[in-house]
């Protein structure tokens, strides 16, 4: 059974950094692309960033770029999110995602519902 479990998730004030985790389980995901999601309350699910399945690209939400960082472990089965310089407005609950389908480019369009999803870390940005 596929798991995808984050972590690293917390508070933080403002201007501070954070490093999200999604370790994958129950397969190997070495040729599929990876991303993050978050969802603020009242919000929709928002794209933030996204790896290809090769490592080479990776996207980005216009609200994070050049602050946030998505990378991917060599054996590519975990992916992360390096986020400096935070901002109240990133407060949200961040999901991580997996596209079933193998190749992919890590663009947002790529993940849908019935992809891989994790089960989601808060992260709260105090001003």
């Amino acid at each position: 059974q596929v798991q995808l479990v984050e972590s690293g998730g917390g508070l933080v004030q403002a201007g501070g950094s954070l490093r999200l985790s999604c370790a994958a389980s129950g397969r190997t995901f070495s040729n599929h692309c990876m991303g993050w999601f978050r969802q603020a309350p009242g919000k929709e699910r928002e794209f933030v960033a996204g790896i290809s399945w090769s490592g080479f690209s990776t996207y980005y939400g216009d609200s994070v770029k050049g602050r946030f960082t998505i990378s991917r472990d060599g054996d590519k089965n975990a992916v992360h999110l390096q986020m400096n310089n935070l901002k109240p407005e990133d407060t949200a609950v961040y999901y991580c995602a997996v596209d079933k389908v193998p190749y992919g480019s890590g663009e947002s369009g790529r993940f849908g519902g019935d992809d891989y999803w994790g089960q989601g870390a808060q992260v709260t940005v105090s001003s």
